[in-house]
Parts: structure tokens; sequence; C-alpha cells
């Protein structure tokens, strides 16, 4: 079978610049009369292979900075590769960041058409899948509306209606529908599911592990910008948390390089305390109280800011169990000085037996500062959650709830 996609020994380098942002003009006309050597070579790809077939789901995961979105963008012709090349035999739809391939001043009529038209569609065949694209989307009362107007989750159900109902040979789908909703998520994975057992090709990246074991049968897992793993789902997945728990246990938090944001603040430590003795990641028992301790630095912008801080909890099957987040309990953080901590505390721990991985977040006003995935593994020991001498059933790792019969 001739594949729809090859790709070969694909490589792109970035040139990073060392030197400050803004030269006096002594250093600057300096600079004319000698080279400059302030640069650093990051090769964000380096010699990747792979074919993909008509009709494959293949999952893409790896830790930020990995080389997923260089790889995506390279695929959708975003930014061409250093050396290598691809060949795709079929249109390839893209839907890598919120409201790309759109245009902020049309409306979301208008732009339902230039997205079709850049996928080479006539307006007939647009005029067809037009009512699907719109109810799927739900944005019917503002399809008069600029798109600049829309939130990012408006714009992202449009985008992803327009990719799916327009019905690209390939469709590239990055970690961006981490922007919905969780039923809109869910609408979406039931589409690609759709999509696939119709022939077309899904490339899809996600931190989300149960999504990739749902929907991709097949999962390529990047390191460094080097292909690590590329075959069964279940054993790519357990090869990456195996690599990523590797990673946590080696080098701290705060030398961590595989972290997204501004960096204006940083998270340097996560501990885990119990009657305020901070524990080993095994000595954790269910229904205990537990006081998770964030270190931070902060830059001095922030000096008196509110910041919000989140910790999200995945079971090693990668499905998301809950987060704990400052904003939405109503608990507002101010950044007093450059170093400092946030706490979050269980009166009860609730997950029960198994092991774990947490993510941190902090954002100010919408802006992510720092974001870390798999910042740290844990270990939960079998406890007595409700006081009753009885202990939670034994089962897949998961969280035990309050409540009472009357």
């Amino acid at each position: 079978m001739t594949p729809i996609l090859e790709i070969k020994q694909l490589s792109k380098k970035y040139t990073l610049r060392t030197t400050r942002s803004y030269l006096s003009l002594r250093d600057s006309l300096a600079g004319v009369f000698r080279s400059s050597k302030a640069s650093q070579e990051l090769w964000a790809l380096k010699d990747v292979s792979f074919n993909i077939n008509q009709g494959e789901s293949v999952g893409i995961i790896g830790r930020n900075g990995a080389g997923k979105s260089t790889l995506l963008k390279i695929l959708s012709k975003i930014t061409p590769p250093t050396s290598g090349h691809i060949k795709a035999r079929g249109r390839v739809a893209s839907l890598l960041e919120v409201g790309t391939g759109f245009h902020p001043e049309l409306s979301g009529r208008e732009n339902i058409y230039l997205n079709g038209s850049i996928l080479g569609l006539r307006k007939q065949e647009i005029d067809l899948k037009f009512d699907e694209i719109v109810d799927f989307a739900g944005t019917e009362q503002f399809l008069e509306t600029p798109l600049k107007h829309y939130s990012s989750g408006m714009k992202l159900r449009l985008a992803f209606s327009v990719a799916a109902f327009l019905e690209p040979e390939i469709m590239v789908i990055d970690e961006v529908l981490a922007v919905g909703d969780a039923a809109f998520q869910k609408k979406c994975l039931g589409k690609m599911s759709e999509v696939t057992q119709g022939g077309r090709t899904v490339i899809f990246v996600s931190h989300n592990m149960g999504a990739i074991r749902q929907l991709c049968p097949r999962t390529i897992v990047l390191d460094n910008g080097q292909k690590q793993f590329d075959g069964n789902s279940d054993e790519a997945v357990d090869f990456y948390l195996k690599e990523s728990k590797a990673v946590a246990d080696s080098i701290p938090l705060s030398e961590r390089q595989d972290r997204k944001g501004t960096q204006l603040f940083s998270f340097q430590d996560v501990t885990f305390h119990v009657n305020g003795i901070q524990q080993p990641v095994l000595h954790i028992t269910t229904g205990q109280a537990v006081t998770i301790t964030c270190k931070f630095k902060s830059d001095t912008s922030l000096k008196e800011k509110e910041v919000d801080v989140s910790i999200a909890f995945y079971n090693l099957t990668g499905n998301f169990l809950f987060a704990c987040r400052s904003d939405v309990v109503g608990n507002h953080l101010i950044v007093k000085d450059q170093e400092g901590s946030f706490h979050c505390k269980f009166d009860r721990n609730p997950l029960k037996t198994g092991r774990y991985w947490y993510n941190v977040i902090a954002f100010h006003k919408g802006q992510v500062l720092d974001n870390v995935v798999q910042a740290g593994f844990i270990e939960v020991q079998t406890g007595d959650f409700y006081g009753t001498g009885k202990l939670p059933a034994p089962g897949r790792a998961g969280v035990c709830v309050d409540y009472y019969w009357d």
C-alpha cells in the first residue's frame, strides 16, 4: 500500500540569539567590525522518519519541547524543514492554534468560506457542508459577527467544525482541543473517530493519554526532536510514562526545561506534607490530611499581583481525575516577594490506592506564566477515607467522594 504521508529524515534547526535585545550605540557599532558568536543552534527535529497509511489515526506524544508542534507546523506547510522532505498524497487541514487560518475582521460565515477556499474547495462544495459546520459548532447566532469578537472557545468550535466537515484527506490536530469545555472535547473525539472510520487520516497531538489510547491504535513518541518509539498506543504510552517518570525523578522541577509560559513566574518544587512533615512520594495515604506546597520564583513585575495556580491529577492510564484551581474556589493568591510558596490543603486525601502524575500551571489574567506537564509522580497507599474501619473498594486508581445516605 502506498502511504498517504511519507516523512523522510526530517530536521528543523533554529538559531537562538543569546545577546541582549537592546544594545548601546557603541556595542552596535563595534558589532559591525567583528563577527558575533553569541548564538546557539537548537534542533527542534532531528532525522525523523515515518510513514502513515490512508485511514490511520496516529497519535504524537512527548514532553513540552519534544518537537511535536514543530513537526505539525512543517506538515501544515507553516514553516519549512531545514532538511529532509515530506510527501503528502491529499489535502491537509490543520487545527494548530485557536484562530489559525481565520481572519479576525471577517464574520464567522466569511471565515468558513475563506478556510474552505484555502483547502482548495469550490463554493458549491462548501455550500453543501455549511449547515452541518454551523450546527456542530453551535455558532449560528454569531455567523455575521466578526471573528475578533468570538471567545477562544467559539473560535475553536468553528475551526474544528470547518476542519472536520470539509473532508480533507489528512487532519492534523494539536493540543488545541484542551481549550474547549469537557462536553465539546467529547464531541470532538467522537467526530474524529467517525472521520477515521470514513477512511480519512488523523494525526493527533495530545497530553491526554486516555484520548490517545481511545482514538489512536498507533502512537509515535518524540523526545528532544527525535523519534523514540513508534508502535501500539498502549505500549507507546507506557514507554512515554516510564521515560517521563525517570525525568521527574532525576531532574529537580526548578531545572526542568520542558515547560511553557512567560516564565515571569516559575515553579521550583512541589512537596507533599502530612502533619507538617514532608513525606516521600510512597508514604501518602487515602484519607490523610495532606498539604501540597508549591515553591516558586517570580519576576518583580508580579509583586502584589494575583496569580492563579492549578494542580491537575491523572492516573497512569492518562485519565484526568480532578484539578485543584485556586481561582475556581475563590482563593486569591498574591505574590508577595520574588521567592515564596503557595499551599493547597486536603482535609482528606481523595486519591485511592494507585500511582498518579500531576501537572502544575500558573496564570496571570489568563496568560500562562508556567506550565509543567508531569511535574511529578506519586503513589498512594490504602487508607480509611470514610473513618468506618472499612477500606475503599480496590480497583483502578481513582478518587473517593464524600456522600451519605438518608
